[in-house]
């Protein structure tokens, strides 16, 4: 069986995870959490956190925002319940807008009609890695004194004009569960600040809303509690198992590109000839590969393909039911104007197997076995 996913795993985890057990210091921000931060900093040119998941980043940049019951958040359905939960848990009413059928994304000819005097923030969501339209995005935020968190939960290494994912808005997210390019064993996240008013609450809210950061930094004399938190800490073994992916990030990337491009390339045949439909990666951004996803005629075709693809020793899998048609979507928010490619799209779309490590063999079976399905249709 090709399995949909493996969790990147270099062989240089296993040296750092065991000197990290050996430390004097395996909680949070420790030797590696430290060394992770500074190589964060370098790259993104932001302060960055290190999290126990993106689920927990996203919920600090809700409390850091100052959300609250009657603000209203704007984000796309087709994404992960943690987008939309981290807003929800403060009271906010989730507005959902439709997305474009090309990249997966908010549409963001369509954020403005959703805007209202109690919207407080919008939440692009980077599909598999691609870029929003960010430009017009912080535009309208910025036109409408909004504030932007980018859910970049899939968008490391990946960049819109230049810029990383997630040092566009005024917040961002990343993630490194185990299904991610890059993973901190199997759970973890990061905040990113760039707004720097933020810094230091994002500080305070991480250690349980102390300001014990500041104490060790010799700001303070003593440290006590000084405003709402939780604990947002990565352990330290955590943060070892990344750096192990860190430093190898680039031998990741490229190995994902390939398998990437090999699958387009392999496939752009039954595209011509009508038969599914390829991602679409607009000019201004670079993807990382995170995922590739072909779309089918509809939920029928998808259905079937997907039982063919099992039955052939592939895991392939489907991805997100819109938000707005769960029970907790319908507590919680509603859709702004018409739903008319979230539903859809969503339906129509296929994650294929894509893991550091994927042979060019697996690839092409799973492309050989895709056509092969269509062959037995005709």
């Amino acid at each position: 069986m090709i399995p949909f996913n493996k969790p990147p795993y270099t062989g240089n985890e296993d040296q750092y995870i065991l000197e990290s057990i050996k430390s004097s210091k395996i909680s949070g921000d420790g030797e590696f959490a430290n060394r992770c931060h500074n190589w964060f900093k370098e790259k993104l040119r932001s302060k960055a956190l290190l999290t126990p998941s993106c689920t927990h980043a996203l919920e600090m940049a809700a409390i850091m925002l100052d959300i609250k019951a009657g603000d209203e958040v704007i984000m796309p359905s087709y994404t992960f319940v943690s987008s939309a939960n981290a807003f929800a848990l403060r009271g906010a009413k989730i507005i959902f807008v439709d997305i474009r059928p090309d990249t997966m994304n908010i549409d963001e000819n369509k954020i403005d009609a959703a805007i209202t005097n109690k919207t407080k923030a919008i939440v692009p969501v980077h599909y598999a890695g691609v870029g929003c339209e960010m430009d017009v995005i912080m535009d309208i935020a910025s036109k409408n004194n909004l504030y932007v968190v980018e859910d970049a939960a899939q968008g490391m290494m990946s960049t819109y004009k230049g810029k990383p994912l997630g040092t566009i808005g005024h917040i961002g997210a990343y993630s490194f569960h185990e299904t991610k390019n890059y993973t901190s064993a199997g759970e973890g996240g990061l905040l990113i600040i760039n707004d720097k008013k933020f810094v230091n609450r994002a500080e305070i809210i991480r250690e349980k809303g102390t300001n014990r950061s500041q104490f060790f930094r010799g700001m303070v004399d003593k440290y006590s509690w000084v405003d709402i938190g939780s604990s947002y800490l990565m352990n330290d073994v955590s943060a070892a198992y990344l750096w192990g992916n860190l430093e190898k990030i680039e031998e990741i990337n490229k190995d994902r590109s390939r398998s990437w491009e090999r699958y387009y390339w392999e496939l752009k045949s039954l595209e011509e000839k009508g038969f599914i439909s390829l991602p679409t990666i607009p000019k201004d951004c670079i993807h990382n590969s995170h995922m590739f996803y072909l779309k089918v005629k509809d939920l029928k075709t998808r259905t079937e393909l997907l039982k063919f693809l099992t039955l052939n020793d592939i895991l392939a899998v489907f991805h997100y039911v819109p938000l707005h048609s769960a029970k907790a979507g319908l507590n919680f928010g509603e859709f702004s104007g018409t739903d008319e490619f979230t539903t859809s799209e969503s339906g129509r779309l296929i994650r294929l197997p894509m893991y550091y490590g994927l042979e060019k063999a697996e690839v092409s079976y799973v492309t050989n076995t895709i056509k092969k399905s269509y062959d037995q249709t005709k």
